[in-house]
């Protein structure tokens, strides 16, 4: 499987992401751009996911249905084409970074994935039906990891 550079000009991977895209900053979006879509690609989906919380997964952003010849979008951006589901806030759209005060930082996993087919998904998906559902469709993949602490 071929892999997608997935990347944002507002953070590094594996490095921190600034307070104005947190849930208690500007929650804006961050920008992405990725390369190495596959072209036979239907579609792509975005999940940003923290593994970290103590709830267990919760899901920042859900974004399907995007343009597989898109190359990102600006900060706070829907992604091109795209249609976005409701995040474990409760809210449609992206929710940012709110881990709880004094925890060590969380990773926040923003993965994109070029699909063959179209991916139906409730409106309100976990983290772990989208992992699901993209598994057998999924043409290539890019993941990358930001960092949060309060």
């Amino acid at each position: 499987m071929s892999g997608i550079e997935l990347s944002s000009t507002a953070f590094n991977d594996h490095s921190f992401i600034a307070r104005r895209y947190a849930y208690e900053g500007e929650n804006v979006s961050p920008p992405l751009t990725w390369s190495g879509v596959p072209d036979d690609a239907a579609e792509l989906v975005l999940l940003c996911e923290d593994p970290d919380a103590p709830s267990g997964t919760f899901v920042h952003w859900i974004v399907v249905g995007i343009d597989s010849r898109s190359g990102g979008m600006d900060a706070g951006q829907s992604p091109p084409g795209g249609t976005e589901l409701v995040n474990g806030y409760g809210e449609q759209g992206w929710g940012g970074p709110h881990p709880p005060p004094g925890d060590e930082a969380h990773r926040y996993f923003f993965r994109l994935y070029a699909l063959s087919e179209a991916c139906v998904l409730p409106d309100a998906p976990s983290a772990e039906q989208v992992h699901e559902a993209v598994e057998k469709r999924q043409l290539a993949s890019g993941t990358l990891v930001g960092l949060y602490q309060r």
